[in-house]
């Protein structure tokens, strides 16, 4: 058995030189990727396999089971033999806690099972026995076993392997060190920072080692041993983000620039950040399609067009109003014709008609509102016959409950079932209670809705009072057990509100005192007001009289000095002329001296443009404001000056004043196009030039 798995180990390891005696080769000695291979120490915490990533590699080797040359044989084992072995490349997934599967793991690559710590998991192992010809290693996963591993513990921390690459391998982080920081991850990231690479490291090496994370796009390195790299999905940074930590070793190199240890972090790129927001439109995009199509689905329907007015659709709708089931549609197109203004002199008989045809279906309405009360009325019968039944069931209920708390039946009963019945004894009690107000309340209302004919009529006033009677017999049999019980609340709420009507009378008595206070006062206050005005209105009426008589007497003297003129001027007409051109003469001059006396005054005042004291002191301060101000002022500019000193002046009044005083200020544009502004300049100086 020893020769025979010797001999399958040593062809198996066949490949790369034979040097396989033991299952690891020396430090010195490179594989055939040109690459160190470590040994494995059991001790050691890092893992065992040194694999690729991609997964284990499978190799053919002859069958040494005597089944022929030409059978190979399917192997896990890579070609370089067990110097490369990794957990992947024997299929399993079990964790390095459980020392079962670990020691099936071990046995079947040929070597002592040892544990995390190195002490050995079987001591009476024999390693002849692993790796026999022919039979294949044992796997957990294999089908027809049933092995299931076991779950792995969500505190175990995950064990990182050593990567092989073609031209470069990754050793994995201290498991025992924390894990490395990052910084907060940026919204859509799709772009990683690389930093701690090697000084001799190209793009190659690093897309090859990152490509198996994801599909990369682009690649930004930097001459300072740094670089971003670009991936196609967002989860392909999670991948990448794993490698960081490990320790990147160029081929079989031992320089330093040759070496580095990896530090990946998350970046924050535009273009992802682009895309991200691309992303999010579009998504809230969906999300209002999404509502807007739930809110038409929820939406009730538009009603349907009404049709223009034509005689066609006019007879229609004529037919369908006579219809009881059509009625509804045909009236709401006659009111849409109606409201738009369809009724002319042509068609107004047309409309009549359909509104008379209308007007008839007011009886059928009627009736239907009748037998539609009638029913309700049947249904009110049916259930007060209803109500009344489970009031009598009720009362049978109670009545069984207080003959049992009868001191007959209850001292056979025990304690639990006392407190039982007295508990079901008071929720019988209060049911019946709010179903006989309810009962109550249905008879009240109905003699509430007794109409004034009803009780005018006599013989309806009799049947009434007598169907009342017996209705109130029925009542007061059925209420006599719950008046029993409310009659003592009913006496304590006549008590409280006898209390407070005497307080609101006393209360009213003293508030109607102060109201009559109150209005004798103003009845007196109006007295005296009306006393005043009644000997005003006959002062008034008296001045009136007296300008009347004067108005007479001054009308007799006008006629008779009227009359004694005429009289005087014929008499003097042919003897007193010479006198009279005399006086006319004199009076004429005097008359003319006068006159050229007042009309400087009046040219004066009616020609001057300032009128009052108030726009000279404007002029002066105007005047003195805008001689500041060389280059001209707008005119709220100016007025808001003013109005410092006195606030009631306005714009309007300042600018009238100021055009009138064309020789004092003057109005000129300035500026061009949109800033266009008129400004007012002083120009009192050039002005007085002038005049």
């Amino acid at each position: 058995m020893g020769a025979r798995s010797g001999s399958a180990r040593g062809g198996a390891c066949g490949g790369s030189g034979g040097a396989c005696g033991s299952g690891r080769a020396g430090p010195g000695r490179a594989g055939p990727g040109g690459l160190d291979q470590l040994s494995f120490d059991p001790a050691s915490s890092e893992s065992l396999g040194l694999g690729s990533a991609a997964g284990p590699r499978l190799s053919d080797s002859p069958a040494e089971d005597g089944s022929g040359p030409g059978k190979r044989r399917r192997s896990s084992i890579p070609p370089d033999g067990g110097r490369n072995l990794s957990l992947d490349s024997i299929l399993m997934g079990l964790p390095m806690s459980d020392p079962t599967a670990w020691a099936t793991a071990m046995n079947n690559l040929g070597m002592a099972p040892m544990g995390m710590t190195g002490q050995p998991l079987l001591p009476d192992f024999d390693p002849a026995l692993g790796m026999m010809t022919g039979i294949p290693p044992i796997n957990p996963m294999m089908p027809g076993l049933g092995i299931v591993p076991p779950p792995i513990p969500p505190d175990m921390p995950a064990v990182k392997e050593i990567i092989h690459c073609k031209s470069c391998t990754l050793f994995p982080p201290n498991p025992h060190l924390p894990p490395p920081a990052t910084r907060e991850r940026p919204p859509g990231c799709k772009t990683v920072f690389v930093g701690g690479l090697p000084e001799n490291g190209t793009e190659q090496i690093i897309m090859e080692v990152f490509e198996q994370c994801g599909e990369v796009i682009a690649i930004r390195k930097s001459k300072k041993n740094f670089c971003h790299i670009r991936f196609a999905e967002e989860f392909m940074v999670d991948k990448a983000l794993y490698l960081s930590g490990y320790r990147i070793r160029l081929g079989s190199s031992t320089d330093k620039k040759d070496t580095g240890r990896l530090h990946v972090d998350f970046a924050q790129a535009r273009d992802d950040l682009y895309e991200w927001e691309c992303k999010q439109r579009m998504l809230a995009r969906e999300e209002r399609h999404r509502r807007r199509l739930a809110e038409e689905r929820f939406r009730p329907p538009s009603p349907p067009p009404v049709v223009h007015y034509s005689d066609h659709e006019c007879s229609v709708v004529a037919e369908k109003l006579k219809d009881d089931t059509k009625f509804s549609e045909a009236i709401q197109t006659l009111l849409t014709w109606i409201e738009r203004g369809e009724v002319n002199r042509r068609t107004a008989n047309n409309f009549y008609s359909m509104i008379q045809s209308a007007n008839s279906h007011i009886r059928r309405l009627v009736n239907e509102k009748a037998a539609h009360e009638k029913e309700m009325e049947e249904a009110k019968e049916k259930f007060k016959l209803a109500l009344s039944g489970i009031l009598v069931q009720f009362e049978q209920i109670v009545a069984v409950y207080h003959s049992a708390s009868k001191q007959k039946a209850w001292d056979h009963f025990t304690k639990a079932q006392r407190k039982n019945i007295s508990v079901w004894c008071k929720q019988a009690e209060e049911i019946r209670n709010i179903h006989n107000d309810e009962l109550m309340g249905i008879r009240r209302e109905e003699e509430m809705e007794m109409s004034d004919e009803e009780i005018e009529d006599p013989s309806e006033m009799k049947e009434t009072e007598e169907s009342a009677l017996v209705s109130q017999v029925e009542a007061l049999k059925e209420e006599n057990d719950s008046l029993r019980w409310q009659l003592d609340a009913y006496r304590n709420e006549v008590e409280l509100l006898k209390q407070e009507q005497g307080k609101a009378s006393r209360d009213e008595d003293t508030t109607k005192e102060q109201q009559m206070k109150l209005l004798q006062q103003a009845l007196q206050g109006m007295q005296k007001h009306l006393l005043k005005v009644q000997e005003e209105y006959k002062k008034r009426e008296a001045e009136l009289e007296k300008v009347k008589e004067d108005k007479l007497k001054i009308e007799t003297l006008l006629e008779n000095l009227k009359e004694q003129q005429s009289m005087a001027d014929e008499e003097d007409k042919e003897g007193d002329a010479a006198d009279c051109q005399g006086n006319e003469s004199s009076t004429s001059r005097v008359c003319a001296c006068s006159q050229e006396k007042e009309c400087p005054v009046e040219k004066t005042l009616s020609n001057s443009p300032v009128k009052s004291e108030r726009e000279v002191l404007l002029v002066g301060i105007i005047s003195t404001f805008l001689h500041v101000h060389p280059f001209g002022a707008s005119i709220e500019y100016i007025c808001s000056y003013l109005q410092r000193l006195d606030s009631k002046i306005c714009t309007a009044e300042v600018e009238v004043l100021m055009t009138r005083l064309q020789n004092t200020f003057r109005q000129e544009l300035s500026g061009v196009g949109a800033s266009l502004e008129k400004r007012w300049k002083f120009c009192g100086f050039d002005g007085l030039k002038m005049t």
